[in-house]
């Protein structure tokens, strides 16, 4: 019972600290706020994390978890590229639709130096799977030879455009988006032959 209630209280903490950094940012995102919003005592968050640091780092980490286990959870490296590389794709179309919550603070944490370069680094590798299909594309002269930074810049990071679009009110995402999302993302990455 009482490792029950230290699990909520954990995962309380986990999901204030989500939902306040996607509504207000991190530095508008106290210690003290976040541990009102979980119906905590202040003193609760240190029982599970050193500082607010800590806090950010570990929850980027864990909802990094959740992402990739979510993408990768049907992937098969006996795969052929471009269908390894569509079936990623869309499960993070689909992992960015259904848990928008999720991903806008995955996208928080990627464009904000808050986060720790060691923690950084960790939730890179996490994408090892795409990183290794990128490369058999390369090595294969399916994908183009250009850094995974730019593969990614083309190919992943415009859904996360249209997922703030579509969470601030200015656009609605069809699925007819997400086939010519997914169209545009692999002409983007695919070498021409």
């Amino acid at each position: 019972m009482k490792l029950a209630k230290s699990i909520i209280k954990r995962q309380a903490l986990v999901d204030a600290t989500i939902q306040l950094v996607n509504e207000d940012g991190f530095h508008n995102s106290p210690m003290s706020k976040i541990a009102k919003m979980a119906g905590v005592s202040p003193a609760t968050i240190y029982l599970y994390f050193e500082n607010k640091q800590d806090l950010i780092n570990k929850v980027f980490i864990e909802v990094k978890e959740i992402f990739t286990r979510y993408i990768f959870e049907t992937y098969e490296e006996e795969m052929t590229v471009e269908g390894g590389f569509e079936l990623i794709w869309r499960r993070i179309s689909f992992f960015k639709l259904d848990q928008c919550k999720e991903a806008m603070f995955l996208m928080h944490c990627d464009f904000n130096p808050i986060i720790d370069k060691k923690i950084r680094k960790e939730g890179i590798t996490h994408l090892q799977p795409l990183l290794d299909l990128w490369q058999r594309g390369k090595e294969e002269g399916i994908i183009k030879p250009i850094s995974n930074y730019l593969l990614f810049a083309y190919a992943i990071n415009p859904i996360s455009t249209l997922l703030i679009m579509q969470q601030q009110g200015i656009y609605t995402i069809q699925t007819s988006d997400i086939n010519e999302a997914y169209n545009a993302a692999w002409d983007a990455i695919k070498l021409s032959k």
